[in-house]
């Protein structure tokens, strides 16, 4: 059994990020701009954390809503992720957890 066909990649884990999560372009964070692709892709981590789209699908399969706190945590991020891609320019820092909601249970 091998991973014949399989796309794997494998990175260094830098600070939080997750292996999966590419890193920002450019090799020197004072000279790069940020780019709304990336606070969209910051805004998709914080949502996986909390297994959103776990949420979702059971939400679809069985009829039972989601629970609130996950609910209102999702719309706290994608306003978050507005608000950041809407300064000029958006903050090197923008992925700090000052910019964005705390995760429901933390």
């Amino acid at each position: 059994m091998g991973l014949q066909g399989t796309d794997v990649r494998f990175a260094v884990i830098e600070e939080s990020r997750e292996w999966t999560e590419p890193a920002r372009r450019g090799s020197d964070p004072a000279m790069m701009s940020v780019l709304v692709e990336d606070v969209e892709a910051e805004a998709r981590r914080r949502l996986r954390s909390c297994r959103l789209q776990e949420w979702r699908n059971r939400e679809f399969i069985t009829g039972r809503p989601m629970p609130d706190d996950i609910r209102h945590f999702a719309l706290q991020v994608e306003f978050a992720a507005l608000a950041i891609s809407r300064l000029s320019p958006i903050p090197q820092d923008f992925d700090s957890d000052v910019y964005w909601p705390r995760q429901p249970g933390c």
